[in-house]
């Protein structure tokens, strides 16, 4: 059986905000332990992202003991409460998903408002809000926080490698928003696995990732440029979408870290269907 590793961690509890390389970290029914568990909101309940507000790359996140802390240019550093226990109960909008949620404070709702130039609520999931996978890729009792759609995105290193090479530049990989980097496969391998174990944990990877614009949004600067997506068009299109990455879905709780190894269970034909080769 091939054996590949874990080589990279990411969380990200603010939605679209810069997220926290981990060495180790646990698994919750929900995907990674505080993973977009938090998001911003417009007046009207519809999520905030880097794809309207490329500001948004310049908050960074962190953890502390008890505490969620922001930090951003130019502004005092925030301190939110990692376990919130109240708040005003709002709906809110996640494409096509209509999900409860929970506004976390109006200092906080202020900062951020303040940094990004835009009225804006930040809002929390509670333990006890159920929001389920798109049946169409997940079982009954597959849950998800405020991603987009899946616990988990996974990515290779020699994908990134491969996809560089191609552009002839030197990306990095939170450009893509990982929350699992893959080492010492062949690039694109991803693309044909079904089902993985890394640990003692199995995955179904259930559909390719397409990407947006904000892999183009350098993450230092919030500036946009043409790259990767110019040459993601020209070597991952399929279907009028270009793709880097594969969701996935968890079938246990637990711990990953860095290190652990990484079988391929069950393998496929290559989904997007698309030359393999960079």
């Amino acid at each position: 059986m091939t054996v590949f590793t874990l080589s990279q961690i990411y969380i990200y509890p603010v939605k679209s905000l810069a997220g926290i390389p981990v060495s180790r970290w646990p698994v919750t029914e929900t995907g990674l332990q505080y993973d977009r568990k938090w998001m911003l909101v417009d007046q009207f309940g519809q999520f905030l992202s880097q794809r309207r507000l490329p500001k948004m790359a310049l908050i960074k996140t962190a953890l502390k003991e008890d505490e969620l802390v922001l930090t951003a240019p130019g502004m005092a550093s925030l301190s939110l409460p990692l376990n919130p226990v109240d708040g005003e109960v709002i709906s809110s909008r996640i494409w096509h998903d209509q999900c409860d949620a929970r506004t976390v404070s109006a200092e906080a709702d202020g900062w951020l408002s303040h940094f990004l130039n835009t009225e804006c609520r930040l809002v929390y999931q509670p333990d006890h809000e159920i929001r389920r996978v798109d049946p169409a890729y997940g079982r009954p009792g597959d849950r998800v926080s405020f991603a987009d759609g899946f616990p988990f995105l996974i990515a290779s290193e020699n994908s990134l490698a491969a996809l560089n090479q191609a552009m002839g530049l030197n990306l990095s990989m939170t450009r893509f928003r990982p929350n699992l980097v893959i080492a010492d496969c062949a690039s694109y391998a991803e693309d044909s696995w079904r089902e993985i174990s890394i640990g003692s944990i199995g995955f179904r990877l259930t559909k390719p990732c397409s990407r947006c614009a904000v892999p183009a949004i350098d993450p230092e600067t919030a500036e946009t440029g043409k790259e990767p997506l110019l040459t993601l068009n020209r070597l991952r299109k399929w279907n009028n979408k270009v793709y880097f990455g594969q969701n996935a879905l968890h079938d246990q709780c637990g711990l990953l870290a860095i290190g652990n190894s990484v079988q391929i269970k069950q393998s496929g034909a290559p989904q997007p269907p698309l030359n393999q080769t960079a």
